[in-house]
């Protein structure tokens, strides 16, 4: 499968006029300024001097804020910038995120027009409860609305599904990832809530009016949520949010995404063991665990975790990973001595 990689151009809290408990766009971006066109033309160069004629798709994506949401002049010259880039076949595609509420047919018509590719609606949740208590501005409604229209107009969807906010639980989480299944978007992303400095969400935790899922159950949620997207050849892109120092808190893990990855392949190696019936006291042996480029990383487990644990389920056992390009997912051998 060929590479991927993506240009960001983040267009800060711009076409959003919402105040969500959970949002701090300048924490989250890095950036307290608007982001000209010509500022999106330097960070296009700079990043195509890596990318260009190299066996990569690259796609420029306009992320933060709500790009449908500014003015549609606005939004028209950044997409004629795209557009250019992409008519000259230095880039593949186009994409950018915004709300279900900043979705109609003059916006489609519009990014039609400029040849955009993807666009990620920041659902959160598919619960009008969780929607209301985080003071999202939209309703259920206004998603499937969205979604539907997206989708006659031909573009790709992606859904964006935030994970603990104010009244959630294990239930309405997986309630929402079921709902996003019958949605069928193409791809999706899984944001376990980061409580960030100079939000709403951070003075009602401080106030004692929210708390945050703990880890392991927010783990455990994650990463039945993932499974059931993905089963349903929804293409989950991105768990969590993309570490920086910035970001990093005491919400939760930085590598929040390599432990739920990491989990699903324990759980799927642990069972392919337990169906060649291996017992903890055979007295010798090898464990082969082949998996490709993109996988091995998380069969080892995040700091060898996963190695470690089975390393204690199988004592005498050589335990080897080995890195195979032709497997899918993982191959689990036992070789007898």
């Amino acid at each position: 499968m060929k590479k991927h990689a993506i240009i960001p151009i983040f267009i800060t809290h711009r076409g959003c006029p919402n105040a969500c408990v959970f949002c701090n766009q300048k924490v989250i971006t890095t950036r307290t300024g608007d982001v000209t066109v010509s500022d999106a033309r330097k960070t296009i160069e700079e990043w195509l001097t890596t990318l260009e004629n190299k066996d990569i798709e690259t796609e420029i994506s306009f992320f933060g804020g709500s790009f449908t949401g500014i003015p549609i002049e606005e939004q028209t010259e950044f997409l004629k910038l795209a557009k250019e880039y992409k008519d000259a076949g230095r880039v593949s595609k186009i994409h950018c995120s915004t709300r279900p509420d900043y979705i109609n047919p003059e916006i489609l018509e519009n990014l039609r027009l400029y040849r955009m590719d993807t666009i990620e609606l920041g659902v959160q949740s598919l619960d009008p409860k969780v929607l209301e208590l985080s003071k999202r501005g939209h309703s259920v409604d206004d998603v499937y609305k969205a979604c539907d229209l997206i989708k006659k107009y031909g573009f790709t969807l992606g859904i964006q599904l935030m994970i603990g906010l104010p009244g959630d639980s294990y239930e309405s989480c997986m309630d929402s990832a079921r709902k996003t299944v019958a949605i069928k978007p193409q791809i999706a992303r899984l944001y376990p809530t980061v409580v960030l400095p100079d939000t709403e969400l951070f003075t009602m935790r401080e106030q004692g009016i929210y708390n945050n899922i703990p880890e392991n159950e927010m783990l455990r949620i994650v990463k039945d949520m993932y499974k059931l997207l993905n089963s349903n050849n929804i293409n989950v892109i991105r768990i969590g949010l993309k570490s920086n120092d910035l970001i990093k808190n005491d919400t939760y893990h930085d590598a929040f995404g390599q432990l739920v990855k990491s989990s699903i392949a324990f759980d799927f190696i642990k069972e392919k063991l337990d169906l060649l019936e291996i017992s903890r006291n055979t007295s010798s042996g090898i464990i082969e665990i082949k998996a490709n480029s993109d996988n091995i990383n998380y069969a080892v487990g995040h700091k060898a975790a996963n190695k470690i644990e089975l390393m204690k389920l199988f004592p005498n056992l050589c335990i080897k990973f080995i890195r195979d390009e032709n497997v899918n997912d993982y191959e689990i051998n036992y070789i007898s001595n």
